[in-house]
């Protein structure tokens, strides 16, 4: 009885030859490898499936390996990476159909209940075996998913720093730039205690776009890092930051203010420490710095206007000579701001026909007769009434709307001394001629054409031109006065005596007459008396020496700014041959200097009393 277990396991071993399990092997192999892939080679896999085909045709052929054997062989065929339900099926499916064949033994019930309890723990550790794995890739996937979502964590935290770094900061010269500088300004208004006044000095370098051109933006990159470094030295427990806007343009803000000398001092200390000469490159670049400053409360949306105010204030340094500070004041920003809408508004004007001329009457001294009238622009505005050329010829200089307004106001004046030829022959017109439209060729073509289309004899149209206008009689303005006089017209310099005028070129220019300004014809404060001075001089001396210097030019002499009876006596003393000034009337609508003409007709057959003639034109 003690042989015989050895007897039944030595006659089922040598029942199976190599070749059969070698076959066996394969077909293994083949139908894990099908059924699920692994990295591997096939060398390895079919050692792999060798060393498990072995301890299975042990279990079968020659007994049990022990407690637990198929369950360790299907948790090897996991370990080994065939963990899929595909790979499971077609290992089972290749040891039931194949293994004893392959074999070559009988499928005896002994050996086919073996490969049957075989099969079944091999399901169960396979299955046990992949449950955990799939547990521990889990656990290893949820692990590598943390330290995924923490390093993208850290690396986006990293990455926002980088970017609001390069959001709010300017990356030349490494100052705040001006989104921080107004989310600064929101965070002043919005704190729990917040600051109650703040103040704001913009700052912008005179000419910088020179300094790019002649020397390269190279040096003016470096200028701008030493301008920076110089303001943030500047810093002290008052500064919130130093910022730099853009280009060459600066910004300070200051807390906590209490008026606004406080910004005013800090931006007088920027300019002086900018003004010191910078070097670079062993070469030396002066630089001037233009200030604008504003200070106020910073609640309910002041910070932005307060922003606002500091970059106008700037604009009306630069605007009023650079290098100098100007401090916003709401009553100049209310002006610009109305010019501007004026500005804006005039082309729109000039179509629609809202532009007139208003006639103001030149008297001749010593006969006390209308000699003529001086056309002035005015416009009827829709909304804020009739504007004198005050409110925008300056303007329409600066935006070159002047040229189309001046020959529009040139026409109507012309046509209007035309028809007013019928009733007073030989009354001339005066219009006054921007520097502009002397500028342009066909300005003597148009006035020309005008003078056809309107019939107005061209001695009768007196253009009027400031001193500043002749100042230099080179190219097209000596061209277009010459080809002026060869049409008949008289050219007379306006407001004589206080712009430019060259006396040499008073006796070449092809000139009628002079007008002399309203600060000449009215008595100085003290009479100046000279020490060592011939005989103490007078304003009727300084003004008779005027008129007859005209008059030896063979000028006609018109005085501006009469309002009094006296001034009029006195300037007809003078000399003078004509008069303008509210004494004679102010400027008027048209139809009241064909009144004015009718009611001096009606007089001229009375004997004049003893005061000076006056022309009734009803005064505004």
């Amino acid at each position: 009885m003690n042989d015989r277990p050895a007897a039944d396991g030595a006659d089922d071993r040598p029942a199976a030859d190599g070749r059969g399990v070698g076959e066996f092997v394969t077909a293994w192999a083949t139908a894990l490898h099908r059924a699920h892939y692994v990295p591997i080679s096939a060398e390895q896999r079919h050692r792999i499936v060798t060393g498990l085909a072995d301890r299975v045709v042990t279990a079968v052929l020659a007994g049990p390996g022990g407690p637990g054997e198929g369950r360790r062989i299907g948790a090897d065929l996991v370990a080994a990476g065939f963990g899929s339900p595909e790979a499971l099926g077609g290992t089972i499916a290749v040891l039931t159909s194949r293994l004893l064949g392959d074999l070559g033994v009988a499928a005896d019930p002994t050996r086919t209940a073996r490969l049957n309890d075989l099969l079944a723990e091999l399901a169960t550790g396979f299955t046990s075996a992949a449950h955990d794995h799939s547990l521990r890739a889990q656990d290893t996937v949820r692990l590598a998913a943390l330290a995924a979502r923490t390093q993208a964590e850290e690396a986006l935290r990293v990455s926002e720093v980088r970017f609001r770094r390069f959001a709010t900061h300017d990356q030349l010269t490494g100052l705040p730039n001006l989104t921080l500088l107004t989310e600064q300004l929101g965070r002043l208004s919005t704190a729990e205690a917040p600051t109650d006044r703040v103040g704001v000095c913009c700052l912008d370098v005179d000419d910088f776009a020179a300094v790019n051109d002649v020397l390269g933006y190279q040096v003016g990159d470096l200028l701008l890092r030493e301008i920076a470094a110089r303001l943030g030295a500047l810093a002290d427990g008052r500064f919130d930051l130093v910022a730099r806007l853009d280009s060459d343009r600066f910004a300070i803000l200051v807390r906590d203010t209490t008026c606004a000398g406080d910004v005013v001092k800090i931006a007088d200390r920027a300019l002086a420490v900018l003004a010191a000469p910078f070097r670079v490159n062993g070469t030396e670049v002066p630089l001037t710095v233009s200030a604008g400053v504003a200070e106020g409360t910073v609640a309910d949306g002041g910070a932005t206007r307060l922003m606002r105010a500091g970059e106008i204030a700037l604009h009306w340094a630069k605007a009023d000579g650079k290098a100098t500070l100007r401090l916003f004041d709401q009553d100049r920003s209310n002006a610009d701001a109305e010019r501007y809408r004026l500005s804006a508004a005039m082309p729109a004007a000039l179509r629609r026909g809202e532009f007139t001329a208003a006639y103001q009457p030149v008297t001749a001294l010593r006969s006390g007769r209308l000699a003529g009238v001086e056309a002035l622009a005015r416009w009827r505005h829709p909304q804020l009434g009739l504007l004198s050329a005050a409110r925008f010829i300056e303007l329409a200089e600066r935006t070159g709307l002047v040229v189309a307004l001046g020959s529009q106001l040139l026409e109507q004046a012309c046509r209007q001394a035309s028809r007013w030829q019928r009733i007073q022959p030989g009354l001339y017109v005066s219009v006054n001629v921007s520097v502009r439209q002397l500028h342009r060729t066909g300005l003597a073509g148009e006035v020309a054409q005008i003078l056809d289309r309107t019939g107005l004899p061209p001695h009768l149209l007196h253009l009027e031109v400031t001193e500043q206008a002749v100042i230099d009689l080179t190219g097209v303005v000596t061209q277009t006065l010459a080809a002026l006089m060869q049409l008949g017209v008289r050219i007379v310099i306006d407001d004589f005596g206080v712009g430019y005028a060259n006396l040499a070129n008073l006796r070449s220019l092809p000139l009628y007459g002079l007008k002399l300004d309203a600060s000449l014809t009215r008595p100085s404060a003290q009479p100046a008396r000279w020490p060592g001075a011939r005989r103490p001089g007078t304003d009727d001396d300084f003004l008779g020496t005027v008129v007859s210097l005209g008059h030896r030019l063979g000028l006609v002499v018109t005085a501006e700014g009469i309002e009094t009876t006296q001034q009029a006596h006195r300037l007809t003393a003078a000399g003078c041959d004509n008069g303008q000034g509210w004494h004679f009337g102010r400027p008027v609508p048209p139809d009241e200097i064909t009144a004015g003409i009718v009611a001096q007709q009606h007089r001229e057959a009375v004997p004049p009393g003893p005061e000076l003639p006056v022309i009734p034109v009803q005064r505004r």
